[in-house]
């Protein structure tokens, strides 16, 4: 389980996240949401290593983050940035095949597993394309399909940090995408997932946490988060929050 405890960060002489105590347990979907400039990324960057915290630690399987020898921890650990870029015409196997790098497990069942990755994000069809001449939508699929290849079948000692991987997908590669994530979800795999589409975070998600100005304002259930007057004093949003007609989450009109 990847654990935070009195998280703080800094980016130069700006505290940009604070009081921040955080579990991802194994088999559930954490999506973190807040207006720009909440701290979402700067989270996301302290969980995954990136920025080393301020203040407090981040744990992994009870030993700090910055203990675990690279290749252990990218056995246990994958991370989708905002901004996956690439400038280099590999073909789109071989991107989502970085993701096998920390593995011995040969040739063959790594061909496997990148099939099996671009399929599970609806990119299949993109076996033996250049990257370089992909869409910004296709570009994003694959990237996802890459972390989950790192993970791959993905197991309850796995965690997966997303940033914000719907940004530039349509509708329906929005709910695919996030279809994907849960069924890891469902393998065992603690996932954390930044989202700005409430509606979206209230259907994926099982828990949510809501930042405002780098400090957590909300925790819990989507029922518990997604609150007009909450999301009223959080984004400055009248909102009118019902039950959806089918699923029974939350969900937010604006008014």
């Amino acid at each position: 389980m990847l654990r935070a405890e009195r998280l703080a960060v800094r980016r130069g002489h700006a505290l940009v996240l604070r009081d921040v105590d955080l579990d991802l347990p194994a088999g559930q979907v954490l999506g973190v949401l807040g207006p720009n400039g909440a701290g979402k990324s700067s989270l996301l960057a302290a969980l995954s290593g990136e920025l080393r915290p301020a203040q407090g630690q981040v744990l992994l399987e009870g030993c700090p983050l910055v203990d675990w020898p690279g290749p252990e921890r990218a056995c246990r650990l994958a991370v989708l940035s905002q901004s996956s870029t690439l400038e280099f015409a590999f073909r789109v196997e071989e991107v989502v095949g970085l993701g096998r790098l920390p593995h011995a497990s040969g040739r063959a069942q790594d061909e496997a597993i990148v099939a099996a990755a671009l399929e599970s994000v609806d990119a299949a069809h993109l076996l033996g394309r250049n990257y370089l001449t992909l869409s910004g939508g296709e570009r994003q699929r694959v990237h996802l399909a890459r972390v989950l290849a790192q993970l791959w079948p993905g197991g309850a000692e796995q965690t997966l940090l997303l940033d914000e991987p719907t940004s530039m997908l349509d509708p329906l590669h929005q709910h695919s995408i996030l279809q994907a994530v849960r069924g890891f979800a469902e393998r065992g795999v603690a996932v954390l997932v930044i989202l700005h589409d409430l509606n979206l975070a209230a259907r994926y998600c099982d828990r949510l946490l809501l930042l405002a100005a780098g400090r957590p304002q909300a925790l819990g259930s989507p029922q518990e988060v997604l609150r007009a007057e909450v999301l009223k004093a959080v984004f400055g949003l009248d909102v009118l929050v019902q039950r959806h007609p089918v699923r029974g989450h939350p969900l937010v009109v604006a008014r």
